[in-house]
């Protein structure tokens, strides 16, 4: 057994003020009630809300005292995210940090699919975020949607993640999808799941811990809550050579397929269908919208439902503010290397690589060199 012991913490998180000493006092609690805890995870923007009027720099004081907290309780922290704007070129990203137990931030992730049209001044991340833990095993981190894509969650299974860390701010409706989605991502991918969500500004809780075989192992209410986890490693790994109960052995057979998708050769002509949809918009009063023919490639153009619409200001349909292009995604990008074997030996578990502190003003990825280029 490679136990390991991973605490979600679910807490109210205020919009208009920080909630960084709420987190580090909740933190202080829980090390104390459940010493035994090596990694903790807190819900998506838990530091400032969701407001990205209080994105700030790459380096700040959160992160820094977010640092000497994790390495006063020697413990593995994700605290969240929060919107960082990129010195460079003055992009917002939602970003999340891993902070190792001597204090260093190994990594740095931008959420790769805002929720747009809703978050539609975020831009999107492009590298993904694979690290590992010394003699435990091999973890990955996506945010909030990044999950509804399971495209995300293969790139990070196919290089040897056991463990996804997802920090969500959900306050709507879809939180019982997202709990469907958290189910089948772990039996698809045989993975174990942490899925945290905030209270108040940062949601309406019902974080969850969901185990390999899809079984959840906690599931929250609506009210603040600290929920320490001890997940086997070793459990990951027996599933994906027998399958998950002795029967799919999911991995293996994705990887020994027949056949490529023409769907991602972003010029096959194979996603023409969705090049009929509409445009990503936030849906106005009255809407039409996929309604107006059976057929998508006769749809009309829409009318606004009374007069004037188009000038009543805070209407959600109005086209957000245009910034340049993002950069296409980085193919290579989020690849944890694992140390090569010594000639005629066996390779080396991928959880024995160590993770290098991060160089400071890098944004997103998993790499440490100094020719990287940020997604920013």
């Amino acid at each position: 057994m490679t136990p390991f012991a991973i605490a979600g913490v679910q807490m109210h998180v205020a919009a208009l003020h920080s909630n960084v000493d709420g987190m580090i006092h909740r933190l202080d609690i829980l090390m104390a009630r459940f010493p035994w805890t090596q990694m903790v995870l807190f819900s998506e923007l838990a530091p400032f809300g969701p407001l990205d009027q209080y994105a700030l720099p790459p380096e700040n004081d959160a992160l820094e005292r977010f640092q000497e907290a994790a390495r006063k309780h020697r413990v593995w922290l994700i605290p969240g995210s929060m919107f960082i704007t990129d010195p460079d070129d003055g992009r917002i990203y939602n970003t999340s940090v891993v902070i190792n137990p001597e204090g260093e931030i190994i990594r740095r992730y931008a959420k790769m699919f805002p929720f747009r049209p809703y978050e539609s001044g975020i831009a999107a991340g492009t590298d993904f975020c694979v690290f590992d833990v010394p003699q435990v095993g091999r973890f990955g981190l996506s945010i909030c949607y990044d999950m509804w894509f399971p495209e995300t969650t293969r790139q990070l299974t196919s290089q040897g993640v056991e463990v996804l860390l997802h920090p969500v701010l959900t306050g709507t409706t879809d939180r019982d999808a997202e709990l469907a989605i958290a189910r089948a991502t772990a039996a698809q991918f045989q993975c174990y799941v942490i899925d945290v969500n905030g209270l108040g500004a940062g949601g309406v809780g019902k974080s969850c811990v969901v185990d390999p075989t899809s079984m959840v192992l906690h599931q929250s209410a609506g009210q603040e809550d600290m929920f320490p986890i001890e997940v086997d490693l070793d459990m990951v790994r027996r599933q994906r050579e027998t399958g998950m109960k002795g029967l799919g052995q999911v991995l293996k057979s994705f990887r020994d397929r027949s056949t490529d998708f023409s769907v991602y050769d972003r010029s096959s002509g194979t996603d023409n269908y969705l090049k009929t949809l509409g445009p990503l918009a936030v849906p106005f009063q009255g809407t039409t919208a996929g309604l107006e023919t059976t057929a998508p490639a006769m749809r009309v153009p829409r009318v606004d439902s009374f007069p004037g619409q188009d000038s009543l200001p805070g209407f959600a349909h109005k086209v957000p503010p245009a910034f340049a292009p993002e950069p296409l995604p980085n193919p290579t990008a989020g690849t944890a290397t694992p140390p090569a074997p010594e000639p005629e030996a066996a390779a080396v578990p991928a959880a024995a690589a160590p993770n290098p502190p991060v160089r400071p003003g890098v944004l997103t990825g998993t790499t440490n060199h100094d020719n990287d280029s940020s997604s920013g």
